[in-house]
């Protein structure tokens, strides 16, 4: 790690561009993405001040809505276009700007506002979108030779709601919504058992859960649940751990010669996987509830200590997540 000297306001100044801070001195440029695994620092008043990563960020409002009782990877809303999209690209968001992103409907940044027609209202405040920029580190080797490493940076954007900007009238929906949800949820759930030769077992009783020595989901009976929606909510979340198997999506290898005890970090983030990957497939299909929401107060506080604990751990369990989901959905 290296240490860089304080700097004086009449020898430097700092500029932004696309949020990349650049430090400009009469000696030399350094671009920030060299200061991202050292101490990152910006000038305010003529002051250093700490800067937050973008994992601080991440985590910072995803914690503030938990705080809320607001639990982010369960949306109140159902299907895909019914989520936040870019209104330029017509995309939806990946599954974790869905969750920081507070409304569903169209976003864009201030620039794409403005090449619309359209004007963000002043005093307007804007959120965050997050995206990986691979960025080319070279290191120098024991032996004094150089290797270049593609390393994953985490960036973001700042976008505001259509609600925030005058002059563009929003884009008219499709009913994207062609099957009932509880035939399309039948289908994913026996399409992926089918394809990946899961053994899938429903026996009486109050556990549910998946094996991996066995590649065996177990599920209690689905008379037992007294609403539909909460056994596909179960059944998704165990198909969600199925796809820790090394010849699915590997986060076997995460957890190989570790004893993942209940509670643990591991644990932890492999229980916070399959609930966003269960909550996601759930909203896609179209078949969330408000009686599928766990929204307890132990629920939330387990929650929010870890992401106090652990900047990256909200950042890493969504992407494990959204990349689980589209394998299920034959996606990926």
């Amino acid at each position: 790690m290296k240490y860089f000297q304080p700097i004086r306001k009449t020898d430097q100044y700092t500029r932004r561009s696309h949020n990349y801070i650049y430090l400009i001195t009469n000696q030399r440029s350094v671009k920030s993405t060299e200061l991202s695994r050292a101490l990152h620092f910006f000038i305010l008043g003529g002051h250093e001040v700490m800067a937050k990563s973008v994992y601080e960020m991440v985590t910072e409002r995803i914690i503030n809505q938990l705080e809320k009782g607001i639990i982010p990877w369960r949306k109140p809303w159902t299907g895909i276009k019914g989520g936040a999209y870019n209104r330029i690209s017509k995309k939806s968001y990946s599954l974790l700007n869905q969750m920081l992103l507070k409304h569903e409907g169209e976003y864009a940044t201030y620039n794409q506002w403005e090449s619309l027609g359209g004007h963000v209202r002043k005093g307007e405040k804007s959120e965050i979108v997050v995206f990986w920029k691979i960025q080319p580190i070279e290191e120098t080797k024991e032996d004094g030779t150089k290797e270049t490493k593609q390393v994953p940076i985490l960036r973001y954007f700042n976008v505001f709601h259509i609600s925030q900007v005058e002059g563009v009238e929003p884009l008219t929906k499709d009913d994207l919504k062609s099957i009932e949800p509880i035939e399309k949820a039948e289908n994913v759930l026996h399409d992926y058992w089918s394809r990946e030769g899961i053994e899938v077992k429903h026996i009486g009783g109050d556990e549910a859960y998946y094996s991996p020595s066995r590649d065996l989901i177990r599920l209690p009976l689905f008379d037992q649940f007294t609403d539909a929606n909460e056994y596909y909510s179960t059944a998704f979340h165990e198909s969600i751990h199925s796809t820790m198997k090394e010849s699915r999506c590997n986060r076997a290898e995460d957890r190989k010669g570790k004893i993942v005890a209940f509670g643990s970090e591991d644990y932890s983030k492999e229980e916070l996987i399959a609930e966003i990957g269960s909550a996601s497939l759930m909203n896609i299909i179209g078949i969330e509830t408000s009686k599928t929401f766990q929204n307890s107060s132990a629920y939330i506080q387990g929650w929010l200590s870890k992401l106090r604990n652990d900047v990256k751990f909200i950042v890493s369990a969504s992407s494990k997540a959204e990349k689980a989901v589209n394998y299920i959905l034959n996606e990926a």
